[in-house]
Parts: structure tokens; C-alpha cells; sequence
């Protein structure tokens, strides 16, 4: 299985998966949120307890400092979810995985695990007036969001796979099925299971093989215990034993002296 990245400018017409993860990485109680609620206090946060976006969002998107702190609060709780629904994935048996990484090129946390990277694009006038008819803010509020982001031109550039989203659904829907076409012929995907499952068997063998030596060094105590048991009983039950073996050394030794002063005289 390989990790493609889902990338693009705001508005520019991206799935919604990334921000289902947003939610629920600062949900209500999780270490996101307690993150947001120490640096940026009560004002970005409803009455029930949730994060209140368009605040946030007029906060971080009018200072740099403060949209940094957010990212380095949201995108290592992001990636780590979205880490193990990779490996979810993984022993689900796909092909590859589609992430919607808005800031994919502006953060780089991530670039290092993407195989392919399929960037959306579309006209600038129509990119502001989506943002501008989505989010209901001013002409100049809506620059601001777009200049804080990478250029979709830059974007593009670094790209694999290009969408061009200022068409209809239709023409849109018509190129991601030909980028499907082209990730489903790659082989990749047979390679990381290959690795994982060599990994897999790797691990198993050696705890089969840790679990034998477990299992013998075991047995071999109890040998030596039953054992030890064994010669206590002898002593505990004839304590004259030792008095015994030695009394009967002696006569043999004084056997063997009497046999040499006979043959001597015979001599």
C-alpha cells in the first residue's frame, strides 16, 4: 500500500476528509484542544466546549506567529491519526490511501511518507469568489486567507497529478478517474506488503523462538530443583549417611593396605 497526498489552495474545491480528522483530533477533552484552549484562551471556543473555527481562523489567519503555534499544536495530532488509520488500511488490504492534506507542502511534516501527490487547482478570480460566497467575509478578508497559503502555481509545480477544478463536476470527476487509472496500475502497493510481511514473519519467528528458550530454561530449573529436593530428602531422611560412606571407605582402605604387607612377605 502507498499514501497518496490530496493537496491544493483554499476553495479550490478539495475533499473533506481532512477536515473530519480536524474535528476529531480537537474534540471536546482530547490534547489538541486542551493545546488551544492554553494559547488561545475562552475566545475561540463556543459555549458547549467546541472549537469555534471562524473565530480561530480571523486569529491565526491575521498573525503568523499565532498561526504557527496552531500548526505545531494540530499537525503532529493530525498525523498521528492519520498514521494508524494508514495501518488500518494496511491490514484492510488497499491498494493505496487518498489523504487530504491542505497544508501539505506549508507544514512538510508529511512529505516524506507521500508516494504521489495529486494537487487542486483552479482559476484565482474563481478561487476568491468561492472562499468569498463559502465563508461570507469581505473581498479583502479573503485575500488574506489566500496569500497566507503557498501559491497554487508553486503547488502545482511540485506536484504529480494536477486537477483543474474551474470546470464542471463532470470534467473534474473525469480527470481523477484517469489519476485512479494511473495509481491502480502501479505494482508499489505489492511491494510494502512484501516488506511487511517479511517484517510480520520476522517478529513471529522470533518470539516462537524466544518462547522455546523461555519454555526450556524453565524446565531446566524445575530439573534442577526437583533435584536439589531429591538429595535433601536422602540427608533429611538418614542423617547417619555420611557417617556411613565413611566408615565403609575405611575398611576398603584397610583392606588394601593388609593385601600389600601379605604380598610383600610372600616376596
Amino acid at each position: 500500500m502507498f499514501i497518496v497526498g490530496l493537496t491544493g489552495g483554499i476553495a479550490t474545491g478539495k475533499s473533506t476528509v481532512s477536515e473530519v480528522f480536524k474535528e476529531h483530533v480537537v474534540e471536546p477533552g482530547k490534547r489538541a484542544w486542551h493545546k488551544i484552549k492554553k494559547e488561545f484562551g475562552e475566545d475561540v471556543f463556543t459555549k458547549d466546549g467546541h472549537l469555534n473555527r471562524e473565530a480561530l481562523g480571523e486569529l491565526i489567519f491575521q498573525d503568523v506567529e499565532k498561526r504557527r503555534k496552531l500548526n505545531e499544536i494540530t499537525h503532529p495530532e493530525i498525523s498521528r491519526e492519520m498514521f494508524w488509520a494508514a495501518v488500518r488500511c494496511i491490514f484492510q488490504g488497499h491498494q493505496f490511501i487518498v489523504m487530504d492534506l491542505p497544508l501539505l507542502f506549508e507544514s512538510g511534516s508529511m512529505l516524506e511518507y507521500i508516494h504521489k501527490i495529486i494537487v487542486v487547482t483552479c482559476e484565482e478570480d474563481l478561487q476568491l469568489q468561492r472562499l468569498m460566497d463559502r465563508n461570507s467575509m469581505s473581498e479583502s478578508r479573503a485575500k488574506q486567507r489566500i496569500s497566507a497559503q503557498m501559491s497554487l502555481e508553486s503547488k502545482c509545480e511540485k506536484g504529480h497529478f494536477v486537477v483543474e477544478n474551474s470546470g464542471t463536476v463532470e470534467d473534474t470527476r473525469q480527470q481523477v478517474l484517469k489519476i485512479i487509472s494511473v495509481l491502480q496500475s502501479y505494482n508499489t502497493h505489492w511491494k510494502m506488503r512484501a516488506i511487511v510481511g517479511l517484517c510480520c514473519t520476522g517478529i513471529v519467528s522470533l518470539l516462537i523462538w524466544l518462547g522455546t528458550k523461555l519454555v526450556q530454561w524453565q524446565q531446566l530449573s524445575i530439573t534442577r530443583r526437583l533435584m536439589q529436593l531429591e538429595i535433601s530428602a536422602v540427608f533429611c531422611a538418614s542423617p547417619s549417611f555420611v557417617g556411613e560412606v565413611y566408615y565403609l571407605a575405611t575398611i576398603a582402605l584397610d583392606g588394601v593396605y593388609e593385601g600389600s604387607a601379605i604380598l610383600q612377605r610372600l616376596e
